[in-house]
């Protein structure tokens, strides 16, 4: 197994033998990295009718009705296969209840073998931006977003793919590295300026600068 553990690939030989102790303690350390992939990920015209809590546990059945198959031929770390079926999941959501009006397929398969939905712009401009519901802040709120979007989609795309996966998601950066079939090198070079042009751009908003909020 690629990156994990020997305790976890026990867990795991553990639970496709029946014993099933251990498994939804590993289970659970990985849940908050999948909720906000999916939180990302998931078209914000879905967010008020699909939970990513049953997006993960949808993933969670999967895996482990797999698990024996995965077990014998892993060509990932375990998270990132949990991740992959999560990902998956959200793409037969977005085809479901979407169809035609789905974002730009070529896009969900640039970077990401079998396809993953983009994170969008205005789910990552909400996070780099943060909170703030005061009336008086709204239009100048409003002005940030459009130029945080704006700036997020003229991103060379794997620079963006690599800012999202390693802030935003929080992933190593041998992880990303196999995500995205690069050199770890090559990542950090590319979230480094990745990073830069965004500070820039948050310092530069309307309203006085801005603090990355993961």
């Amino acid at each position: 197994m690629i990156d994990d553990s020997s305790e976890a690939r026990m867990i795991l030989e553990r639970a496709v033998q029946g014993d099933r102790s251990g498994l939804s303690a590993l289970l659970a350390g990985h849940r908050q990295r999948l909720r906000r992939m999916v939180a990302l990920r998931m078209d914000r015209r879905l967010q008020g009718r699909i939970d990513a809590s049953d997006v993960i546990q949808e993933a969670y059945l999967e895996a482990w009705t797999r698990l024996a198959e995965y077990l014998r031929a892993p060509t990932m770390p375990f998270f990132l296969w949990l991740r992959f079926l999560a990902a998956q999941r959200l793409v037969t959501l977005h085809r479901k209840h979407l169809g035609a009006q789905m974002r730009d397929p070529a896009v969900e398969i640039s970077l990401h073998e079998g396809g993953m939905p983009e994170a969008s712009s205005e789910a990552l401009a909400a996070q780099l931006l943060g909170e703030d519901t005061r009336p008086s802040e709204a239009a100048v709120r409003a002005e940030r977003k459009v130029r945080v979007q704006e700036a997020l989609n003229r991103m060379d795309p794997l620079d963006r793919e690599v800012l999202v996966l390693r802030h935003f998601e929080q992933l190593s950066r041998a992880e990303i590295a196999h995500l995205l079939q690069v050199r770890e090198a090559t990542v950090s070079k590319r979230y480094i300026r990745a990073l830069k042009r965004l500070k820039d751009l948050l310092r530069s908003l309307p309203g006085g600068s801005a603090e990355f909020r993961g």
